[in-house]
């Protein structure tokens, strides 16, 4: 068979299943349907396995983080803006009719942007129209045209920014601010009351939790309570349960975080807004460079409390259809039926089964081959993955219990995984072949499909996942279809012309060889104590020219050589000494 084939047939399974359920009063997505694939099962509303798997795949679908959240929203915000603001950069108003008519579409887009009031208000429209002129007149209109189609969307924004600020401004000086909700006292007020409500929530999923953990304890020791509760479905339900709280948790962190933001943007908007005042001062004349920033500071704050809004929203949402799939716990075990079967048990909370083996530990010398980490021997021992979701390795494949793993008593890290026990004794059995319990783990998650999300299995089931993901790529995501144009202007940047460029090989070539002269030649300069802290100066001097004089020609003659002898200068016999000098030269004439 081949891939279209298939996927033509899953369709119609899947479609057939959807209409099945239809025909006989439920209604289930094709998401749901292609999980499941059973008529049976999905009729089954008795089930706390199938509500699990409903709720599993309910939250996959429409929980995203925050940031995810906040950037969808703005880019739908955008996408609806688009219009209006292609009607403002593509217009080319000739006479002042034209003019004004754009300028009021600038005056609408302001108002959208920021979300504070309706365009169909007069008092509004009139209110943002007075702002707006008061930082772009409508003399400016012939600037704002001749710009470009980037610079004109650029500008629109930071027109809406300056406006918001003004407003809010405005609206503190109690001297406008028509139709803007006090968002900061809304988000003190809803957020505590939305964390109260998941927190209630998570109150209960603790209780019943605890509740099943003993029941199916006591089932496990008393053969007559198994007979007894066997027809219930307590491991169905307490897998339920503690998805659910799983569930819970991640909304109460955002619930959480969403408060601490608010606190400081609560702060930040109180001393932006006190600077504004101080800057301003019932002053006449005021620069712009002073107050503009701290407008734009006013509309960011604001725009992230309209976030916050968006956010608490959504929490509240899906606080309340997540509700919808624990309903099965009050059908299943009525208040007055949970209450009768607990007689006689103890119930113990996950905090007091934590406190009851903090003292125990596991003793690294009884094991050879096995890695063991503790708090003061690990880095960062509080964010290490721990398989499971946190719950103890033993008891899930071995007694079908989700009991809290205790990372004082020893975290296991087995294959680079790391593994909680819930008492000393189960961390010994595990770790005496851990493949064995993992395998355990994994046939206790096929026997409980929920299980596989709950306990964070999915690397357990990477070989299902190219050809159900493909499926689910082709298959279950619906086609969006919308009629949609486009528009290309032409000449959208000025002409630049390169003057640098050049198309000459051998021109190329001598600006290489210049350059490679340029890296040879070195600056150098040095200071000496004569030049420190010394001026600069500098003197100019004529150089001397190279000229020449003529004379008369040098001459010479023969002359006779001297020739004069001295005689007795070296004594005699006689006591005195008789020198006689005598001249040999000849005469001149002789010559």
């Amino acid at each position: 068979m081949s891939c279209d084939q298939a996927e033509s047939v899953i369709k119609k399974i899947i479609r057939e299943i959807g209409q099945e359920c239809a025909a006989q009063g439920q209604a289930v997505s094709e998401t749901l349907v292609a999980f499941v694939l059973c008529v049976t099962r999905l009729l089954d509303t008795t089930n706390p396995s199938l509500s699990t798997i409903k709720m599993q795949v309910y939250f996959d679908m429409n929980y995203a983080n925050r940031a995810e959240l906040l950037s969808e929203q703005h880019r739908v915000l955008e996408g609806r803006l688009a219009p209006v603001v292609r009607d403002i950069t593509d217009s080319r108003p000739r006479v002042q009719e034209e003019v004004e008519n754009v300028y009021r579409k600038v005056v609408s887009y302001v108002l959208l942007r920021s979300g504070l009031g309706s365009p169909t208000d007069i008092e509004v429209v009139r209110e943002v129209t007075a702002a707006l002129q008061s930082v772009f007149p409508q003399t400016e209109m012939i600037t704002f045209i001749s710009l470009s189609k980037k610079n004109k969307e650029q500008q629109l924004k930071n027109l809406a920014m300056l406006v918001t600020g003004i407003r809010l401004y405005n609206k503190e000086r109690r001297k406008g601010g028509s139709s803007i909700d006090d968002l900061p006292a809304i988000l003190n007020e809803a957020i505590p009351s939305a964390t109260r409500a998941v927190d209630e929530s998570l109150n209960t999923c603790h209780k019943l939790a605890h509740q099943y953990t003993a029941l199916l304890e006591s089932m496990q020791e008393d053969q007559h309570r198994y007979t007894q509760l066997s027809s219930f479905k307590l491991k169905e339900a307490l897998f339920n349960v503690r998805q659910y709280e799983a569930f819970l948790c991640i909304l109460l962190s955002d619930a959480i975080t969403s408060a601490q933001e608010v606190e400081k943007m609560n702060v930040q908007f109180v001393v932006t807004m006190e600077q504004l005042k101080n800057t301003v001062q019932n002053k006449v004349s005021i620069d712009t460079k002073e107050v503009f920033p701290l407008f734009v500071a006013l509309s960011n704050l604001w725009t992230s409390f309209q976030d916050q809004i968006l956010l608490l929203n959504f929490l509240t949402d899906m606080t309340n259809n997540l509700q919808q799939f624990s309903e099965i716990q009050s059908q299943l075990f009525p208040e007055e039926v949970l209450t009768s079967l607990l007689e006689g048990v103890t119930v113990k909370s996950d905090e007091e089964r934590i406190r009851e083996t903090m003292g125990t530990r596991v003793n690294v010398s009884d094991f050879k081959n096995q890695e063991w980490l503790f708090p003061e021997t690990t880095d960062n021992f509080d964010q290490l993955l721990i398989q499971y979701h946190g719950f103890c390795a033993h008891a899930i494949g071995v007694r079908g219990l989700t009991l809290p793993g205790n990372p004082a008593i020893g975290i296991l890290k087995h294959k680079e995984r790391c593994y909680v026990f819930s008492s000393k004794e189960a961390a010994y059995i595990f770790a005496q072949d851990p493949d064995k319990f993992i395998q355990l783990n994994i046939e206790k998650a096929k026997e409980h499909a929920e299980l596989i999300q709950l306990l964070e299995l999915r690397h357990q089931f990477e070989y299902l996942a190219p050809y159900a993901q493909a499926n689910a790529d082709k298959c279950l995501k619906p086609t969006t279809k919308c009629d949609s144009s486009t528009q290309t202007d032409t000449h959208i940047l000025p002409p630049t012309i390169v003057t640098s460029y050049e198309w000459n090989e051998w021109e190329l070539r001598r600006k290489a060889i210049k350059l490679a002269n340029l890296r040879r030649k070195l600056t150098r300069a040095m200071q000496t104590d004569l030049s420190h802290m010394r001026r600069e100066n500098s003197t100019q001097v004529y150089l001397p020219k190279d000229v020449s004089t003529q004379t008369k020609r040098d001459n010479s003659s023969n002359v006779p050589r001297p020739q004069i002898f001295l005689e007795g200068l070296q004594g005699g016999s006689s006591p005195t000494t008789h020198m006689v000098k005598v001249d040999l030269t000849r005469a001149v004439d002789e010559t």
